[in-house]
């Protein structure tokens, strides 16, 4: 992972709002959506009316894990899933701030630097990486991961459908 400078207010907040346009136009649940700079401090965050209190955490989690670890949260998840002690000694490094499900995205510009990370919560995890991704790219830079996962709309926060 290359870094670069700052990620700007005017961007976090353009991809933020964006976000959110797309998790309602999708008819998503409440969402949260945390956007940070390459040094893991918080530019920009909002939530939707209705939102949980743990998913700013949770969404804090997911960008400050991505921009810990270099990937991103989906990837994480990928990487570490037979390895759960590894897992825990990552959240214990991090004080709490490592969710290794998908919603953790790294924003990367046009030389391939990441300039930061978006963390969306709220609705089951590849659909808050959806929207993660589509701002990112809506906004000019590039996603990392660039494709949602194949099956983002059929997600579900139950077991039962």
């Amino acid at each position: 992972m290359k870094l670069a400078s700052s990620l700007s207010l005017a961007v976090a907040e353009t991809i933020v709002d964006t976000v959110l346009a797309i998790g309602k136009r999708e008819g998503m649940k409440p969402l949260t959506v945390v956007a940070l700079d390459s040094g893991g401090r918080m530019v920009c965050m909002k939530m939707s009316d209705g939102c949980g209190l743990l998913r700013f955490n949770i969404a804090l989690g997911k960008a400050y894990g991505s921009l810990g670890m270099g990937f991103s949260s989906r990837t994480i998840r990928d990487y570490l899933s037979a390895r759960p002690a590894f897992q825990n000694a990552i959240a214990a490094a991090s004080e709490g701030r490592f969710i290794p499900v998908p919603g953790g995205v790294l924003i990367e510009d046009e030389n391939g630097m990441t300039i930061g990370a978006v963390g969306v919560s709220g609705d089951a995890s590849e659909r808050d990486e959806y929207c993660a991704i589509h701002a990112i790219r809506d906004a000019g830079y590039t996603s990392n991961p660039f494709e949602e996962a194949p099956d983002w709309r059929a997600a579900s926060l139950s077991d039962k459908h």
